[in-house]
């Protein structure tokens, strides 16, 4: 399976594939495909692999898509503004932002991820459940504004703002602290948290975190006055 990004901010991948390739997409993110190219919707891992992908920010069925000759095409577009990261999870598992998925080959399972400390459940920007992606190949994902990738060292740590962290390689350790010193903590407008990541491991920072964008939108929306 060969592939090419187009764009930049609102970005759409394409996948040229061969005969038999086949990949599995969440439901909605195809943007075009060639007439050699079969689609089918499941319920892939039945229903609780539906209630997993569910509960992680995902859409509980998936579509399939299958070459059904060579140098079959399809692409799929991204949902809001950012960009796609193409990663090989051969080597170790990948932990995702919820809402990351977009499409993977058909040896990577989706599964959910579950913070198993309470603050960073709470503090942490991602909530107590995120997306967990295991097994061999490709999997594609979507990454809010800009994204830097990072390698850490083992024992190596980074300090994040909170909603930033979009991904990271399962041997990353992430939790969370207090943001030191009062004036840093009420006027420093980073929030109450931080969230740490300690390696050994790669992590994908994002710039704009879709909530944050929202935010900033939210501020220029016509309210409606009390009478």
């Amino acid at each position: 399976m060969d592939y090419v990004i187009h764009g930049s901010m609102m970005p759409m991948i394409e996948l040229t594939m061969q005969r038999d390739e086949l990949v599995y997409a969440q439901t909605g993110a195809m943007q075009w495909m060639s007439q050699n190219m079969d689609m089918k919707t499941k319920v892939k891992g039945g229903m609780m692999g539906a209630l997993k992908r569910s509960v992680s920010g995902g859409q509980m069925f998936t579509v399939d898509f299958r070459a059904e000759a060579d140098n079959a095409q399809v692409s799929f577009g991204h949902t809001y503004p950012g960009q796609i990261m193409v990663i090989d999870i051969a080597q170790t598992s990948l932990v995702c932002q919820q809402r990351a998925f977009l499409c993977a080959e058909p040896t990577v399972d989706y599964d959910i991820h579950i913070q198993k400390r309470l603050g960073t459940g709470f503090f942490g920007g991602e909530g107590f459940i995120m997306q967990k992606f295991t097994g061999r190949g490709l999997v594609i994902i979507e990454m809010d504004g800009e994204c830097v990738e990072k390698e850490l060292q083992a024992g190596e740590r980074i300090k994040v703002a909170t909603g930033s962290v979009g991904a990271f390689e399962e041997t990353v350790d992430m939790s969370i602290e207090t943001v030191k010193g009062f004036t840093n903590m009420f006027l420093g407008g980073e929030g109450l948290f931080l969230t740490t990541l300690t390696g050994p491991g790669k992590v994908w920072i994002q710039t704009m975190p879709v909530q944050d964008m929202v935010g900033e939108i939210s501020k220029y929306l016509p309210r409606k006055r009390r009478s």
